[in-house]
């Protein structure tokens, strides 16, 4: 599977954005799908995750960032509300099958920037 992940931009804090991440071929609703974060100087971490309807965030990020995959379309979306400077990033999506314990398969990242 590959993943394409876009969206990303420079945007102002308190701003929105939303990141798309395609997958190259049909993954169902058992796998999951999942946002991660690396900033500048930072380690990679989670952002967010769905799978068959469930979601799991951050505490960073909940209330503000919504993930949501379309039925019977391979995308799965991050909504990201009310953006802070400390969100700045770059963003990657992951899709975990059934019964893994990682992640598998990683797009190639999108760069979030969020000014002051």
């Amino acid at each position: 599977v590959q993943l394409q992940a876009s969206g990303g931009g420079l945007v102002q804090a308190g701003d929105s954005l939303r990141l798309s991440c395609a997958a190259s071929e049909r993954t169902g609703s058992r796998v999951a799908m999942g946002w991660f974060r690396q900033g500048p100087g930072k380690e990679r971490e989670f952002v967010a995750v769905v799978r068959s309807g469930t979601t799991y965030y951050a505490e960073s990020v909940k209330g503000r960032f919504t993930i949501s995959k379309e039925a019977f379309k391979d995308t799965v979306y991050l909504q990201m509300n009310s953006l802070k400077p400390e969100d700045t990033a770059v963003y990657y999506c992951a899709a975990r099958e059934a019964g893994a314990s990682t992640y598998s398969y990683w797009g190639q990242g999108t760069q979030v920037t969020v000014s002051s």
